[in-house]
């Protein structure tokens, strides 16, 4: 895996696409946030997010601290941990979204690192102890640090798969918000999604239609 292929993957429900169209994949603070923004993630790990502070370690050495909130988090693959608790429900959220609302905004990350002034990866879930984070001078590094293996396995259940679950959940976090522009793909989950995606105004072009990356 080379830096070139990578793509940034960010979930958000079809709700959000006229306010992403027009001002891209903003922060909550943002000047452009999205005053209906519709959520669909675990509002107790949003919480959480809000005031945890890691360390930008490099994996090895303490370094300076963040706060997780401040960013936009994005994953490096599609099905995740997440997904699955969006479309099922539990743990914190609030109720299950059917697939075909859910869409997956897709970025090319060598696009998005050269508008970003300030962005940090990391090798696991992001809110996890034992994860390490790595800033923007290490980015050339980015395809060694994650487990691909991880990011693009199907099976993640269970307790022998807990350091595939965690792995497979490395994150990017961008600071500033990424402009419409830099968002080349729509990913959906069937024919409905698409067609309303074409109704909102998406360029038909952009939509991919992948079910497998769905549960």
């Amino acid at each position: 895996m080379e830096l070139k292929d990578i793509f940034l993957y960010r979930m958000t429900h079809i709700k959000n696409i006229p306010h992403t169209l027009r001002h891209g994949i903003t922060h909550k603070n943002s000047p452009n946030a999205n005053p209906d923004y519709v959520d669909i993630g675990d509002m107790s790990l949003i919480s959480t997010r809000n005031t945890k502070k890691v360390y930008i370690n490099h994996g090895d050495l303490e370094g300076s601290r963040i706060l997780l909130g401040d960013f936009i988090p994005f994953y490096l693959g599609v099905k995740m941990p997440m997904l699955y608790v969006v479309q099922c429900g539990g743990n914190f959220v609030e109720k299950p979204t059917p697939p075909s609302d859910i869409i997956y905004l897709v970025c090319p990350i060598l696009k998005v690192i050269r508008v970003q002034n300030n962005y940090y990866y990391t090798n696991g879930h992001a809110t996890e102890s034992f994860t390490s984070f790595f800033d923007k001078s290490m980015i050339n590094e980015l395809p060694e640090q994650v487990n691909w293996q991880a990011i693009t396995a199907k099976y993640w259940g269970g307790d022998d798969n807990l350091t595939l679950k965690w792995q497979k959940q490395a994150e990017f976090l961008a600071e500033n918000d990424i402009p419409p522009h830099l968002i080349t793909n729509f990913g959906c989950y069937n024919d409905s999604a698409k067609n309303k995606l074409t109704e909102i105004g998406v360029d038909a072009s952009t939509i991919k239609i992948i079910p497998n990356a769905y549960y």
